[in-house]
């Protein structure tokens, strides 16, 4: 079983990888810059080569790399639309010279031109940035909450997605507990959570997702609000969460965890509730 959680790439980008071997990661995800700004430093080709041998030594498998938070490419607004897909190309190169497996994306926010025109504008655009950028790492569509004019937050928004791609082989999806649950989806229970399953699987497949963002909600059922726990101390819980992580149908998937780092032990606590999760299954 794949368990990480997302780690800082402060100082040197390699470094990340050393901070998930010491807190007992098999897996990680990282920003590959900035996630809050347009600008970014290139790696120094060392730096990059270090990464990947690093990577290699410690078997931390799928790197996933998320997309900063200004890209949108489902914005009406031109101009943005134009920076976030050039945005979005650039970060693609950069996690292909990682060797990162994955790119983990957001879908984006239509700003009040509708979900429709928001799932077609998205799409449009990720052919365009798959055209251009011919990336080896593999794209993963993340639900979303639903917050505000989100897309993303009905699995029907991420299949009608993979409809209008050219062509859709090496996408995939990264399932977030917390979202699912904020979006309305009742996993924290065994029916709940095989039924959403089910629904998932009849519209986009299983063998999609590659990673689950294993979050607890601070958020209510359906209150379409993002804000992702700790570990057993939301609204899911440990049941609910345990259910989840020791899921036959899900464990092909590594699991990371983008929980509240308030403390410098938040994620060794987190860390070891989820290996007991697996041992105490």
């Amino acid at each position: 079983m794949r368990i990480g959680l997302h780690v800082s790439i402060a100082g040197k980008i390699y470094e990340s990888l050393e901070r998930a071997n010491a807190l007992g990661c098999n897996t990680m995800q990282i920003f590959s810059r900035n996630p809050r700004g347009w600008q970014f430093t290139e790696f120094a080709p060392s730096d990059t080569a270090q990464f990947r041998k690093l990577k290699e030594k410690l078997e931390i498998r799928p790197v996933v790399v998320h997309i900063p938070y200004l890209i949108n490419l489902a914005t009406p607004d031109d101009e943005l639309h134009r920076r976030s897909i050039n945005a979005y190309i650039d970060d693609l190169r950069r996690t292909d010279e990682l060797d990162a497996e994955c790119f983990v994306t957001h879908l984006g926010s239509h700003v009040g031109s509708g979900e429709e025109g928001g799932i077609k504008r998205f799409a449009r655009a990720l052919n365009e940035v798959i055209d251009k950028a011919r990336p080896k790492t593999m794209i993963l569509l993340e639900n979303t909450a639903g917050s505000g004019s989100m897309i993303g937050y009905r699995f029907e928004h991420i299949k009608r997605i993979m409809d209008n791609l050219d062509n859709a082989e090496n996408i995939g999806v990264c399932l977030d507990t917390a979202h699912t649950f904020e979006a309305g989806y009742d996993i924290r229970t065994r029916a709940g959570l095989d039924s959403t399953l089910k629904t998932f699987d009849s519209l986009i497949g299983l063998k999609r997702i590659k990673v689950v963002h294993f979050n607890d909600s601070l958020s209510l059922l359906g209150s379409h609000v993002d804000r992702h726990q700790h570990i057993g101390k939301g609204n899911i819980g440990l049941s609910g969460l345990k259910r989840i992580i020791n899921h036959p149908k899900l464990k092909d998937a590594a699991f990371i965890m983008e929980t509240p780092k308030n403390t410098e032990k938040d994620d060794q606590m987190n860390m070891r509730l989820a290996q007991k999760m697996l041992k105490d299954k």
